[in-house]
């Protein structure tokens, strides 16, 4: 039988996530394949880089948390296509793939293809928890 967890159980662990890796983390797009797992080395190039808001995460409930703020960078670093995303912060980091709308990747962007100096933003950031 699998273990299942009560909606507080699983809200209490997905804010868990934001607390440890801390205040406004970096959002990080870059090309290529994500590593296997977000302790390997990263690889692929920048694409864009911004500071997330203080509050990134809005508070869990049933079961899922979503992005709070704007998530956006007025000019990207690098001309390229977006392959995956880690948020850095001071306690760990999250890797997840970047897609478009009904791509099925962890991060929606607006797009996919990075122009050095170009504007670009998360449409959608969500975590959930499974049991």
């Amino acid at each position: 039988m699998a273990l299942s967890y009560t909606a507080t159980i699983k809200n209490a662990r997905l804010d868990a996530v934001e607390s440890t890796t801390g205040t406004a983390p970096s959002l990080v797009i870059r090309t290529g394949s994500a590593p296997a797992n977000a302790d390997a080395a990263a690889t692929g190039t920048v694409l864009a880089t911004c500071t997330l808001p203080s509050d990134w995460m809005a508070a869990a409930s049933g079961g899922a948390k979503a992005k709070s703020g704007t998530w956006e960078d007025a000019s990207a670093d690098a001309t390229g296509t977006a392959g995956y995303f880690r948020i850095v912060g001071s306690g760990g980091t999250i890797q997840g793939t970047t897609t478009l709308s009904g791509g099925g990747g962890d991060m929606i962007l607006d797009s996919l293809s990075f122009t050095a100096g170009q504007a670009f933003s998360v449409t959608t950031f969500t975590l959930t928890s499974g049991n």
